[in-house]
């Protein structure tokens, strides 16, 4: 198969609209559907109006997290050479690291309105993220973009913005772990009551560990290369304070059961 498609799904008045941006749409349309459900079958304590708040606060966390993110951990020297691409977000060049800071900060600040308790809000917050990445590493896919390594395995794609050599199609790989695979884990691990902090712990190890495995097949950026050892990705070394801090929760939350 062959990874070209059109980044532009329709247009109307003359303006393209991208597969990428339709992706997020879906993304914030599929946390909004799954918070409302949340609601009812666990957290009776939330009401609508709180989760279009928390939805407004986590998308702009999202979008400026995710952007600022990119442009400082990926691609600082062509923001210098061209600010403007800050801007660009339909060309795709987002960090799920950035994106995560971002939304972080932007729960900090909803607890600030309605104090619920930081975690308390991460554990309601992090089963409606995986379906969203999925959709995201879609886009990524349909850009032609984040191929992987050559490979003589039968799924193997070819990605015409790198080469006519059949590769990893490490998009996909992520839309399902990452994606689909881990929302299924919270999902079900979310359904019944579970210690503060014990949802948040494992969408962090649960993720962390994805990433570090699906990248050892992926390309890394061609202006960054391999960090360390001719294997270390960027995206391995800023998904390591992830597994960290999941495991550190789960420390956390054992202490406390013991006390």
């Amino acid at each position: 198969m062959i990874a070209e498609f059109d980044p532009i799904a329709f247009s109307v008045f003359g303006w393209g609209i991208h597969w990428y941006g339709l992706m997020y749409v879906m993304a914030f349309l599929s946390a909004f559907l799954l918070a409302r459900l949340q609601t009812k079958r666990q957290h009776k304590d939330w009401n609508y109006e709180q989760i279009d708040d928390l939805l407004f606060f986590g998308g702009m966390g999202v979008i400026l997290g995710g952007r600022i993110g990119y442009v400082l951990f990926y691609s600082f020297p062509d923001f210098i050479s061209d600010p403007l691409m800050l801007f660009k977000v339909w060309q795709g060049g987002m960090s799920f690291h950035g994106g995560l800071l971002g939304v972080a900060v932007a729960m900090a600040l909803f607890n600030r309105k309605y104090n619920k308790g930081f975690f308390n809000i991460t554990d309601f917050v992090v089963p409606l993220i995986p379906l969203g990445l999925g959709f995201g590493r879609i886009g990524n896919f349909i850009n032609g973009e984040l191929w992987g390594k050559t490979t003589d395995l039968p799924w193997g794609m070819i990605f015409p913005s790198a080469d006519n050599l059949p590769r990893h199609p490490n998009p996909l790989y992520e839309a399902i772990l990452e994606g689909l695979v881990l929302f299924i884990i919270l999902w079900w691990f979310s359904a019944k009551p579970r210690a503060r902090m014990a949802t948040t712990a494992l969408f962090c190890i649960g993720y962390g560990s994805f990433r570090f495995m699906v990248e050892f097949v992926r390309v890394p950026d061609a202006h960054l290369g391999y960090i360390a050892w001719d294997w270390l990705t960027m995206g391995q070394i800023l998904t390591l304070p992830l597994i960290i801090t999941g495991l550190v929760l789960i420390w956390l939350i054992r202490k406390e059961s013991r006390n």
